[in-house]
């Protein structure tokens, strides 16, 4: 019995007592630790680890000094580069285009034969207009003798009357065939007269047939072919949809901008006021420019008035409908100061504002890297291309455009379309 009781408690669990853990599961609240540690460094660092950031960059404006002696920008249009003289040239005459000497891009002077039409038919009228004139001056020649003769026989006859030998009848007569031949002969006079006026006219419509240069300039553009047929072009009509033309000219010396300005702005310029002008071809070129007219007329429907600025320094890399942008200088007063230094210029969405601070972010690449680097900067004035900055930039850095808050110093960055 004693000995039962013993086998009975040995087996009997205690209260709170249980199997005890495994060794492997004793640290697991470490390892947890070690693993939210981990995360948290990973995370501190993923900016560091983060792939580059794509940024929209430019460059800032300079402004030379001899552009800012001329003037400082008030205004800025945009429009088209056009030749103050130009010309649709088309024939005088209907007919079919035989020859045509010139294409797009010929340079031809004043005079020059650009194309022929078929010229036989007229070649004959003044073949015709030509006999006729031979014979109508073989009819002068018979009906100048025969007055002459008559002339004799008139004296001869008034002689006779005189002496008494002839009757007056006789006298009369011969005086009657007189006047019949002058009438004769001032016939053939005007029929002669008419005849010529008949060569002067076949002549001239077999000289229309030949086309020629009515200035010096540049073909650019071609628009019939030989064996089309050509016509004269009346005023007024729309060259791009009628046919008849054969080629348009274009004295590209004569380039000049035409660009829309707003009715609001119209009254800050003035005849004669200098621009620069640009073209979106070569963005990298500006050309002096002096405003030449005013059209004395707005557009109602766009609410702008159209200026032509004379181009007074240009190229042969200029060609006609070039967009074209103008930018219009203030005209400096004689006693004011000649400017010192270049002026640089930087878009307004550029500049990063902390409070009074002002900066940009300049992208610096080195060993392939590009990286951020907050300047400092100074601004002044904002002008029509940009605020002005007087000190921080040199005008040759690459700034980012329209930061994002999010961007920090030293950060990794790619440029957009690049």
């Amino acid at each position: 019995m004693t000995e039962l009781k013993e086998k009975l408690t040995s087996l009997r669990i205690e209260k709170g007592a249980g199997p005890a853990a495994p060794r492997r599961f004793r640290r697991w609240p470490l390892w947890v630790l070690v693993a939210v540690v981990a995360a948290g460094a990973l995370f501190a660092l993923s900016g560091k680890f983060r792939g580059p950031v794509e940024v929209t960059t430019t460059t800032p404006t300079v402004i030379t000094l001899e552009q800012l002696a001329a003037g400082q920008p008030i205004l800025t249009a945009s429009g088209y580069l056009v030749p103050r003289r130009r010309a649709i040239v088309s024939s005088k005459i209907q007919g079919r285009l035989s020859e045509l000497r010139v294409e797009e891009g010929s340079r031809v002077a004043e005079g020059e034969v650009i194309a022929r039409l078929e010229s036989r038919d007229f070649e004959a009228q003044v073949a015709r207009a030509r006999a006729g004139i031979q014979r109508t001056e073989a009819a002068i020649q018979r009906a100048s003798a025969d007055l002459t003769e008559f002339e004799r026989q008139l004296r001869k006859a008034t002689q006779l009357v005189t002496e008494g030998v002839a009757a007056v009848d006789d006298q009369e007569a011969a005086a009657s065939r007189v006047a019949i031949a002058r009438a004769a002969l001032d016939q053939a006079r005007a029929e002669l007269a008419v005849s010529r006026g008949d060569l002067a006219l076949a002549e001239a419509n077999l000289s229309n047939t030949v086309i020629r240069a009515p200035f010096a300039g540049t073909v650019v553009r071609k628009m019939a072919e030989v064996g089309e047929s050509v016509a004269p072009i009346p005023p007024g009509v729309n060259i791009s949809t009628a046919s008849g033309a054969i080629v348009a000219l274009a004295d590209l010396d004569t380039l000049e901008a035409e660009v829309d300005v707003g009715e609001a702005n119209v009254a800050k310029l003035s005849v004669e006021q200098p621009a620069h002008v640009a073209v979106e071809a070569f963005p990298d070129r500006k050309y002096r420019g002096v405003l030449r007219q005013i059209i004395p007329s707005a557009d109602r429907t766009k609410a702008t008035v159209l200026v032509r600025v004379t181009l007074v320094d240009k190229d042969r890399d200029l060609k006609p409908e070039m967009s074209a942008r103008a930018d219009f200088l203030s005209q400096r007063a004689e006693s004011a100061p000649l400017p010192t230094k270049p002026e640089i210029l930087v878009p307004a969405d550029a500049l990063v504002r902390a409070g009074d601070a002002v900066s940009v972010f300049v992208v610096e690449e080195a060993g392939g890297r590009r990286t951020l680097r907050p300047v400092p900067v100074t601004t002044g004035e904002t002008r029509p291309a940009g605020i002005v900055v007087t000190a921080g930039l040199a005008g040759d850095e690459t700034i980012v455009l329209r930061p994002a808050t999010t961007l920090k110093p030293g950060q990794a960055v790619s440029v957009k379309g690049r």
